[in-house]
């Protein structure tokens, strides 16, 4: 089985003085988080799509699924974690005690704030982490990066052809990636970005996905009128 796992658990700091995390701010005349639920509310392949957000805003949340899409039954909403593994982690406990979980359960694992993903890239991640067990979806590095270990001079300029941005969907099968989370020791767990991470550490294969441009994460205020740009060049 095939779980879309959103992860909606940030407060949105980095977004400023807002009423409410960023995944509720509206682009496009509705909340983002229901532009992103809707890339995978189309895909036939998901058994269920989970949602993961702040307690205090589930209730909010299934007002806005309810109310947004005609089978509310194929989306459930559920506290995330006090990390984002650890939110990750919650929905894998879901599908193991609603669902079972066995070799072949998928996870396509997707920030709240990126409404931009494709079928293909979705299409993809299924497929890799059929295949492969692990998947990240990534677009090359355009601009040259710089390593500063302290923080004020230049350590290292890597090789740009070699580097990768970061996106998601990040997709694996879950019973694997809970199994080599729970055989982190507390160190490693300290110094996680994200579940690709998990993979890295305990020196197994993660595959790209091709990822795209336009696949931004909503973080920052001038984010938002990108976002309305983009959304704006969807409706034509």
């Amino acid at each position: 089985m095939v779980f879309g796992v959103i992860l909606a658990g940030g407060i949105g700091s980095r977004m400023g003085n807002v009423e409410k995390p960023k995944q509720y701010l509206n682009v496009g005349g509705k909340p983002i988080i229901l532009h992103t639920l809707e890339k995978f509310y189309v895909n036939s392949k998901f058994e269920k799509l989970i949602v993961l957000c702040p307690s205090q805003w589930i209730n909010h949340t299934k007002n806005l699924v309810k109310k947004n899409f005609n089978d509310d039954s194929k989306i459930v909403v559920i506290e995330g974690g006090s990390t984002r593994n650890e939110t990750i982690m919650n929905s894998i406990r879901y599908i193991e005690k609603e669902y079972g979980l066995d070799d072949d359960t998928i996870i396509v694992t997707h920030d709240s704030v990126r409404p931009f993903l494709t079928y293909r890239i979705i299409e993809d991640n299924i497929r890799y982490a059929q295949e492969y067990g692990a998947c990240d979806t990534v677009i090359p590095a355009s601009d040259t990066i710089v390593e500063s270990v302290g923080h004020e001079v230049i350590s290292n300029i890597p090789d740009r052809s070699v580097m990768y941005q970061g996106q998601t969907p990040q997709s694996f099968k879950a019973k694997k990636l809970k199994e080599l989370y729970e055989g982190l020791t507390e160190e490693e767990k300290e110094i996680l970005t994200d579940a690709c991470k998990i993979f890295v550490i305990k020196g197994q294969d993660v595959h790209l996905v091709e990822g795209e441009v336009f696949n931004i994460k909503i973080t920052y205020p001038y984010d938002l009128r990108v976002a309305e740009t983009l959304i704006k060049g969807e409706d034509k």
